[in-house]
């Protein structure tokens, strides 16, 4: 799907170039490289938001015609955010901190032109089943999940045979509700 106006993902992220692509949107790719810390004052549900306008807002002066479709992705344990794992040994602290337990996905997107901003998130709930040591460390150790909030894929092994239920878009929790994106897009 080609919109008006030429669109630009402030991500590196495959999984979100991915979905972009999957859904038939033509775009081109320009990561900001900008600092991804918050104020620990802030709520946590309000972070993903700040930091997805953070990353669009990195790119506003350089734009002429084209759309920033910015996201950020947070998973969030009680009141505690999961970021992505710095090394092996917290990604299989995360990964023990959420078997068995019920989490939130929140991912937000800033959509930002010259003239219009849009700020939006959308909410997953994502239940895993009790995950032994073993198969932990198995995923850690061969899928690298590092740059994964929470330390985790949805789409990866861990996904397939951890995730008992989710309570929302599957998307979201990939890092892009696509279907909210198509939406906002055509307010543009």
């Amino acid at each position: 799907m080609n919109f008006k106006r030429p669109l630009i993902l402030a991500s590196s992220s495959p999984r979100r170039q991915f979905l972009l692509t999957e859904a038939g949107f033509t775009f081109r790719v320009n990561a900001p490289n900008i600092d991804e810390s918050f104020s620990s004052e802030m709520r946590v549900e309000q972070v993903p938001s700040y930091l997805a306008e953070k990353k669009a807002k990195a790119l506003l002066p350089e734009l002429q015609n084209e759309i920033v479709i910015a996201s950020d992705t947070v998973v969030i344990l009680g009141e505690t955010i999961l970021n992505k794992p710095a090394d092996r040994g917290e990604a299989i602290r995360m990964l023990q901190l959420l078997s068995g337990q019920t989490h939130v996905v929140i991912t937000a997107v800033c959509l930002l032109s010259k003239e219009k901003q849009i700020v939006f998130d959308d909410r997953t709930e994502v239940t895993f089943a009790s995950l032994s040591l073993p198969e932990i460390e198995y995923y850690v150790d061969h899928y690298k999940p590092f740059d994964k909030a929470g330390a985790y894929g949805a789409q990866d092994w861990l996904g397939m045979i951890g995730v008992e239920k989710i309570n929302g878009s599957y998307f979201t929790v990939m890092g892009l509700p696509i279907h909210k994106v198509y939406q906002q897009l055509q307010l543009f």
